[in-house]
């Protein structure tokens, strides 16, 4: 059995007459084009937590198109630094490393008690210590095996979100734990990105860091559309989201397996150490990125029936799930 990475949870980013972009790979690229309204656009795409991320952002003057996605970029790098495991120097990889953080910056600590918050709110089923489980299916998934039950078992033992002390000034981890913040950072740099868009005077806006956002309108006047990509076939579309303005992120068993069949795969039930059976995805709108990232994750693990009712209990959330086929 090997881990299958797949290509990074693609969706079409789709304007009203039919323009759509999707994250190029590579090198950066930039894009400038003019819209109906007589509005600039200019799209910029690099690479970030592991895939590609692309900011498109749209106004009349463009230096200051060119200014807010420097600054953009600059909030993407700032959150790596913080809390990515794709970065070895980031604060949490030194977290993980040492088993406490002095000073903690203060994109780790947010992100970190939102996660423990969520923890607490969904009994454990989403959980940021999973972190252990990762190195166990990748070294046997290499073996072309799955964890024995008691390797799994001892892993479990060391998962648990009240195994980690968390205060502004410092972050405390029990011995054998390890924190992975993979399920909601994507989505807090979508917010820390708007953010800063915001305060640029930028009002349209369509930000993919992995998971999605979107401010105003298309430069030809119609509404955002976001569009989901089919877990089966990554690069169609299963539904498309439209209008779409807030954010959105998805969950799903199609970007990296440890099974061609996927029922091994890279988000873990806290409990088992194994994959949830029941769905294919999951894809959740809310008003922030960072909502909608832990939720998708947390309705995975739950499956439909909690899951939605979870959603439910956070106003301004939808949630469209996909079963396994």
């Amino acid at each position: 059995m090997t881990a299958i990475l797949r290509p990074a949870r693609r969706r079409l980013l789709v304007g009203g007459t039919g323009l759509a972009t999707a994250a190029l790979g590579g090198v950066v690229a930039f894009r400038a084009m003019a819209g109906a309204q007589g509005l600039t656009t200019r799209t910029r795409t690099g690479l970030a937590f592991g895939t590609t991320v692309a900011l498109t952002v749209a106004g009349p003057e463009p230096s200051a198109l060119d200014a807010a996605l420097s600054d953009g970029f600059a909030e993407i790098r700032s959150v790596e630094d913080a809390a990515s495991l794709f970065r070895a120097t980031s604060a949490l990889n030194r977290l993980n490393r040492s088993g406490h953080l002095e000073t903690p910056p203060a994109h780790l600590t947010t992100l970190l008690r939102f996660a423990l918050d969520l923890a607490a709110g969904t009994g454990g089923a989403f959980d940021p210590t999973v972190q252990p489980f990762w190195p166990l299916w990748a070294q046997a998934a290499a073996r072309g095996e799955r964890p024995d039950p008691a390797s799994l078992r001892r892993a479990a033992a060391r998962i648990g979100w009240r195994k980690v002390s968390l205060t502004p000034e410092r972050i405390l981890l029990e011995p054998g734990t390890a924190v992975t913040l993979n399920a909601l950072v994507q989505g807090y740099a979508a917010d820390r990105v708007m953010a800063s868009l915001h305060t640029r005077g930028i009002t349209d806006a369509f930000v993919d860091t992995g998971e999605f956002g979107a401010a105003g309108t298309h430069p030809d006047g119609t509404p955002w559309r976001l569009g989901i990509a089919d877990p089966r076939a990554p690069d169609n579309l299963a539904a498309v989201i439209e209008p779409f303005t807030g954010f959105a992120a998805t969950s799903g068993d199609y970007s990296m397996s440890f099974s061609p069949d996927r029922v091994d795969h890279h988000i873990f039930d806290p409990a088992t150490g194994r994959s949830p059976a029941g769905l294919a995805s999951v894809t959740v709108t809310a008003p922030t990125g960072l909502l909608a990232d832990g939720l998708s994750t947390s309705c995975m693990v739950l499956g439909t029936a909690p899951g939605r009712d979870l959603v439910a209990r956070h106003p301004g959330c939808t949630v469209r799930f996909i079963d396994k086929t």
